[in-house]
Order: C-alpha cells, then sequence, then structure tokens
C-alpha cells in the first residue's frame, strides 16, 4: 500500500525489479507508467513515476502534487477521497540515451506511451514498449493536517446537565 498526504510529494517503494520483464535492457532504461483508479468515483489517471531510484529490493517512484496534471512528469492530484486502485506497468526502451535527454527524463508524447494499450508507431528504439502490468494494489491519499473537510471541535464537559455548544 502506498500512503500519501494531499497536497505533498507521494514516494513509493515497490519492489518491481524482481518482477522485472524486460532484462535484456538496463534498469536506466525503464520506467513504470501508473494506472490510478479511484474506488469511489471511478476516474482514472495515469501518471509516470518520476525520479525512479531502483535499488536491489525495491524501486522508488516519486509523484509530485499539481492541479495541472502532467503524465510525464508525475505531476498529478489525487483528491483525498475514498481509496486509489493502482496498476504499475514496466515500459522499456532500447535505446539507452533517449531517458537521459533533459525535461521529463525524455519521456513526452513521441517516446513514452500514455496508457497501458497504447503502442507507439512506427516501432523505434526511442519509442517505450508497454511490457506487462508488474504490480498492484492500493494508494491512500489522507487531507492535509488542518485543512479536513469535516473538522471537529473538542470541548470540555459542562458541570450543568443542560449545554449547548454554539460554534
Amino acid at each position: 500500500m502506498i500512503h500519501g498526504i494531499y497536497g505533498n510529494t507521494v514516494y513509493s517503494y515497490l519492489s518491481l525489479e524482481e518482477s522485472r520483464l524486460d532484462t535484456s535492457v538496463d534498469k536506466s532504461q525503464i520506467r513504470y507508467l501508473f494506472k490510478l483508479t479511484n474506488d469511489l468515483t471511478k476516474t482514472v489517471k495515469y501518471a509516470y513515476g518520476i525520479k525512479s531510484t531502483h535499488n536491489d529490493r525495491y524501486v522508488i517512484n516519486t509523484f509530485t502534487h499539481n492541479t495541472t496534471e502532467n503524465l510525464y512528469t508525475g505531476a498529478i492530484d489525487l483528491k483525498p477521497f475514498g481509496y486509489w486502485s493502482y496498476e504499475v506497468y514496466e515500459v522499456s526502451w532500447i535505446d539507452p540515451d533517449v531517458l537521459g535527454l533533459t525535461g521529463s527524463n525524455g519521456l513526452e508524447v513521441d517516446t513514452a506511451p500514455t496508457t497501458e494499450t497504447e503502442i507507439l508507431s512506427p516501432a523505434a528504439a526511442t519509442k517505450g514498449v508497454v511490457q506487462e502490468k508488474v504490480h498492484e494494489g492500493k494508494l491512500y491519499v489522507t487531507e492535509t493536517a488542518g485543512s479536513e473537510q469535516i473538522q471537529y471541535t473538542t470541548h470540555t464537559e459542562s458541570s450543568a446537565t443542560n449545554y449547548l455548544y454554539t460554534d
């Protein structure tokens, strides 16, 4: 499970390296496409985990909160209602230089698929290929402390039997 706070950067620590599909390329040529589905509204959003850090046991993917979403930069607005289900798809590139470009880690319209079913054509070494789903789980986004939609006020108990709070 991934846990995030609305308005803050979300870090996911997932064991993706052990289920990696395309072992013919270096891990620097792999990015992860996240498909996020809200359990209540059924809203579907896609985002690439940016700053993928590969360790021996886990991969760190970073998402930044932004009301102007951008699939390629990991900017996403995950409203804090209900749970979000996530599916992680491995995307690999043959050309080792394409992901080293400046900007959004080389991810752009012509080089990175936008969904798990998109196939970029014509095929080229500079275009990413979605392998398959490598992980799935739940993402819970909590409200920012102090700005919750429902806030409770604690009152000390009155000594009288009839009292009314008018806050």
